[in-house]
Parts: C-alpha cells; structure tokens; sequence
C-alpha cells in the first residue's frame, strides 16, 4: 500500500502557562511556555482516520480554555464534514483528546482497553487522576461500545494496512501512539506521549503523569517507532507550526512529507 497523508488540524491554543506547566524537572519554571491543540487526519485516497477529536465550545466554557474554532467545522479545508469520519483513533480519554467524539456520530472507536478500564475504574475515585477526564466525553465512550462502534485494542496492533497503535502509558494508563506510513518514512503521532520535542528529546517528564517510568519508557518506545527522529510529532508543541507546511488553511499543516525545519527542535 502507499503513502498515507497526514495533516495537523490546530482548533485551540494555551498561552497563559510556564514551564512549569510542561516540565517536571526544569532550569526555569517561570518562563511561559505555549501550548496548542491539535487533531490529526490521515488520508489513504477515499481511505480517512481522525487521530482524536478536540473539544467542544461548551467544554471550553466549563473549563475556560477557549477554543479558536469548532473542532468538526475545522476539518472543512479537507473537504470533510463530520458524518464523513468513520474511524477514530481515540489516543486517550482525556478532555481535549475526546472532548469532540459526540460530534463524530458515524465513527467507529479504536482505543486502549487499558483506557475505558481506568476512566471507569476506581482510578477515578482520586481528584488528581480524575482532573483532566469529564464524565460525558467517557460515557459517550461507553455509549458507543454498547452501540457496536468501538474497537479495543491491547498493546500494538493494526488499524488499516500501514496505520498501527501502540500502548505507551505514562501520562494516561491506556495512552497509545499511532504510527503511520508516509512518504517520509514511519511517521510516529505522539499525542500524549510527548507533549513537546522536548519531553522525548530531552527526557523532561511531563507533570501530569500516572506512571512515570511507563512516560520515561515511552519516549524510547516512541524514538524506536520512528523511521527517523524528526518524524516524531508531539501533542501539542508550537514549533509543529513552524516546522512544517501549511496546507489548505491557515489551521492546518502538512506532515507526511516531513518537516521542513528539522533545525527547529533537533537543535
């Protein structure tokens, strides 16, 4: 099989955080540091995966981190509209990961079992693990298993023919990588697993973390998945913006080909 394309949808950004939002151990925790917001679609020709969904205007409200533009509506540039996805890769169950699954109402789930087993369990009976979960985003988790639209899987495994997942843990108990087979070679969509660069380059944990040596293994797993160092994609570092090339609209960038400007973050 071919190349697949893979495209970067940005729908939010965070400017009012520091270091210390990112970094367990770090020089300068006072200095800001800016998050953004992505969603990812990988494309085959008629073939199409969502890498996770985003989350809603009322998701932003509750929690007051607005959000630049409706996560369904920003995949229009793609010619896509929601009814359209079928498949969804639900990277892990937090807010900003499946805040959006509601608005994709035709797709089929593919996610950890360790995932639905700890946003459902008494892992959740504790304030801190439970902070960045919402209880309708799971449950409509759960409703789409009793409906017959999720797909579990445990540890590696395929989801179409070059698109695999892969269980790295850490930051959330069933967090998965997705790795995906692009023109450049293996690229690897950390989501979680790797906030920014520098998280997997410069081993800095980030500080929202169940198991920290499954996140500290996980930046090893993460480098091993990659055919190249450059093709790992954080979550949710700035500098995907700068490194690679937009495409179709000023939210969206193109990665499959690579970066443009590796200099950026491999120094």
């Amino acid at each position: 099989m071919s190349a697949w394309e893979v495209f970067a949808v940005k729908y939010a950004d965070r400017n009012a955080r520091t270091r210390a939002d990112s970094f367990i151990f770090d020089d300068d925790h006072d200095a800001p540091h800016a998050m953004d917001y992505f969603m990812w679609v990988l494309r085959h020709g008629s073939d199409v995966i969502l890498v996770d969904t985003g989350y809603d205007a009322e998701e932003a409200a509750a929690r007051d981190r607005p959000i630049r533009q409706d996560p369904a509506a920003s995949l229009a540039p793609l010619g896509l509209v929601p009814e359209d996805i079928t498949s969804v890769i639900v990277t892990h169950l937090h807010y900003d990961h499946a805040g959006g699954l509601h608005l994709f109402p035709n797709a089929t789930l593919h996610m950890q079992t360790a995932e639905m087993a700890f946003a459902t369990g008494p892992c959740m009976c504790h304030d801190t693990l439970r902070m960045p979960f919402t209880a309708g985003h799971v449950c409509e988790a759960v409703r789409r298993l009793y409906s017959g639209q999720v797909v579990f899987h445990d540890g590696d495994a395929q989801v179409a023919d070059g698109v695999t997942v892969h269980c790295i843990g850490g930051h959330s108990r069933g967090l998965q990588a997705v790795r995906v087979r692009t023109a450049a070679g293996w690229m690897v969509l950390a989501s979680d697993a790797a906030h920014y660069y520098e998280n997997v380059f410069a081993q800095k944990p980030f500080p929202i973390v169940v198991d920290l040596q499954n996140m500290l293994d996980g930046f090893a797993r993460l480098t091993a998945l990659a055919s190249k160092k450059k093709l790992i994609v954080p979550g949710h570092d700035p500098l995907v913006t700068q490194a690679y090339p937009q495409a179709m609209a000023d939210h969206i960038w193109r990665l499959d080909h690579g970066p443009e400007r590796p200099d950026l973050f491999l120094g």
